[in-house]
């Protein structure tokens, strides 16, 4: 119950915050968190900073987006499916690396373990543009204003970069 009132609280405190607030804004954070919030639930104990970084993800994407009620209701089980397959993607990536990270140069490596693992990051970036292009297609596809998905894609940059920002802040400051 607590992951719910850390979400509840951020969204509220981003709305209090904020200089744009306004009904409108919250009300569509509040329809975009109770589609969101099952899929957390079910989620298998994921890192409370995974769950802190996504619920930022949601709070900023609803902010950029400015979805109406009818618009957050096809978005966001997109959006959802969109980041299982992803989070799948990288957790299968990461069980990959990490046989790589065991290994403390390369030199020890086999040439054919070297072009395996080089082949294996194609593979991964092939896997990550085709998800890409399987959720343009039903976000496309799902009657949403194809202005609206450039405005998501463009959110997703800028959150990266923010996220980004945050983590160096928060390397300099130790």
């Amino acid at each position: 119950m607590s992951k719910y009132l850390q979400i509840i609280n951020i969204a509220r405190n981003c709305y209090i915050t904020s200089k744009k607030a306004n009904f409108k804004l919250m009300k569509n954070l509040f329809i975009a968190l109770f589609i969101f919030l099952p899929g957390l639930a079910l989620a298998q104990g994921p890192r409370q900073g995974d769950e802190k970084i996504e619920a930022a993800k949601i709070t900023f994407f609803t902010q950029k987006l400015d979805l109406s009620a009818e618009e957050a209701k096809i978005f966001w089980p997109i959006y959802n499916d969109y980041q299982k397959e992803q989070n799948a993607l990288r957790k299968d990536r990461m069980k990959k690396m990490i046989s790589f990270r065991k290994v403390t140069e390369i030199d020890d490596l086999s040439d054919s373990d070297i072009q395996m693992l080089i082949a294996g990051d194609f593979d991964y970036k092939q896997r990550d543009l085709n998800i890409e292009k399987k959720y343009y297609a039903k976000l496309k596809s799902s009657g949403l204003p194809i202005k609206l998905i450039g405005k998501f894609y463009r959110a997703q940059e800028a959150f990266k970069k923010e996220l980004l920002a945050r983590f160096r802040g928060g390397q300099n400051k130790h």
